[in-house]
């Protein structure tokens, strides 16, 4: 029989029965360590042939510990943290799951946004502090909304923020023709416009590479703009962020995701006016039932004989 080992944190937590299919499909199903520990899952990965993993990294050593693997599916988007060249060289068909978590990470977005332009998690503290003191915020309406990445999630934010609220929305992404942006229901600018003209900067582009949010494009954003990141920590030089919010040049950051998690010495934990939730913008019920049944699918396809649907290529 088959082995498949689930290292997804969430896999199976919905209204769907993703281990259920697994097995209906003949195949074994071991959990193995959500850190990707190597000592933890030599055994596991010993003789797996699928690999269903969450967000933790996926390197070189993991693959050499599962000679028999020929398909690693992804629960989520993102693969940055896979090794990907390392899985093609062994043979290992890299899949994912696109779109399955964009209305979740959407709607975590606009909540981060509305949390820090309310200050919400600053007057829930008061309260609980004795502090029943006024803190007048600003409206999402009134305000104009800079979406840099327009893929599947950057449009749901723009939809909401557009649609739902009334705002201005500006977009930038260098990959995706004006037009679409237009018919989205942005208005396409380049990056530094965005930065300038933009109360609430979220990122929705893909990890790897230099970071966007740098100390120059910070020198160019509104003193009082809140940047939002559900995207990837790499994304932005926490330390200029850090240094931004405490002399008072940036309003306020809400991130979903840091350049180390588990955290250990990241210095927006520090910075005034931050709000950090633990990479959860996709765990809903609905996102959970798409990624492990869209992973599960992949799997089931590969070790069926089958092309998968989402192919990784190799960066």
């Amino acid at each position: 029989m088959p082995r498949v080992v689930v290292t997804a944190r969430g896999f199976g937590s919905g209204r769907s029965d993703p281990i259920g299919a697994l097995r209906a499909a003949g195949l074994e199903v071991v959990e193995g360590d959500l850190e990707h520990d190597l000592e933890a899952l030599r055994a596991p990965l010993a003789s797996a042939e699928g690999w269903i993993a969450g967000t933790w990294p996926v390197t070189a050593a993991h693959l050499a510990l599962a000679p028999r693997l020929r398909v690693l599916a992804r629960h989520g988007t993102g693969t940055d943290a896979v090794d990907v060249a390392a899985a093609t060289a062994r043979g290992v068909v890299v899949t994912n799951t696109p779109g399955a978590n964009a209305e979740a990470v959407a709607d975590h977005a606009l909540a981060l946004m509305l949390a820090a332009l309310r200050h919400v998690v600053a007057a829930d503290a008061g309260v609980r502090n004795g502090d029943w003191a006024t803190r007048r915020g600003r409206e999402l309406g009134e305000l104009t909304v800079g979406v840099v990445g327009f893929g599947r999630v950057g449009r749901g934010v723009v939809r909401r923020a557009a649609a739902g609220f009334g705002a201005r929305v500006l977009a930038h992404d260098p990959y995706i023709d004006e037009v679409m942006i237009r018919a989205g229901g942005a208005e396409p600018v380049p990056l530094l416009a965005l930065a300038e003209h933009a109360d609430v900067v979220s990122l929705h582009l893909p990890g790897g590479g230099r970071p966007v949010v740098d100390a120059a494009l910070l020198a160019r954003m509104k003193p009082d703009a809140v940047l939002v990141n559900t995207a990837r920590g790499s994304l932005v030089d926490e330390p200029a962020v850090a240094a931004a919010l405490t002399a008072g040049r940036l309003g306020a950051a809400a991130v979903d995701v840091l350049a180390e998690e588990p955290p250990r010495s990241s210095p927006l934990l520090s910075a005034p006016r931050v709000i950090v939730t633990p990479h959860i913008a996709a765990q809903t019920s609905g996102a959970a039932d798409r990624m492990g049944m869209e992973s599960v699918r992949e799997v089931i396809r590969v070790l069926g004989g089958e092309p998968p649907l989402h192919p990784v290529t190799q960066r």
